[in-house]
């Protein structure tokens, strides 16, 4: 079960995705990055991965792909509000952009 973040944690999860990319949009309340690969194939594969470990977790994003771009989007809308789960997925989305 997703556990929203507290106001010091949302601060703190903004504060440190903002070092790789991510953004906060407040009237949504979630967080979103764009992807960049070098081809369809590398996009098609990190996505892969990603949906593999949403489906683990159980908290799958909102995503957007045309050929090298992936758009995501988090938010938790069970919560309408960032959790603990978005936290994890958007850390795990970056690592897996070099592994």
């Amino acid at each position: 079960m997703a556990q929203k973040l507290s106001i010091e944690e949302k601060k703190k999860l903004i504060n440190e995705n903002a070092k790789s990319g991510w953004k906060y949009i407040e009237e949504n309340d979630c967080i979103c990055k764009k992807f960049e690969f070098k081809n369809f194939v590398e996009a098609f594969s990190w996505m892969t991965k990603v949906a593999l470990f949403a489906e683990k977790i159980n908290h799958h994003p909102e995503w957007f792909n045309v050929y090298k771009t992936v758009e995501v989007t988090l938010k938790t809308h069970d919560l309408n509000s960032l959790s603990d789960l978005d936290k994890i997925l958007s850390q795990k989305m970056d690592y897996f952009v070099n592994n």
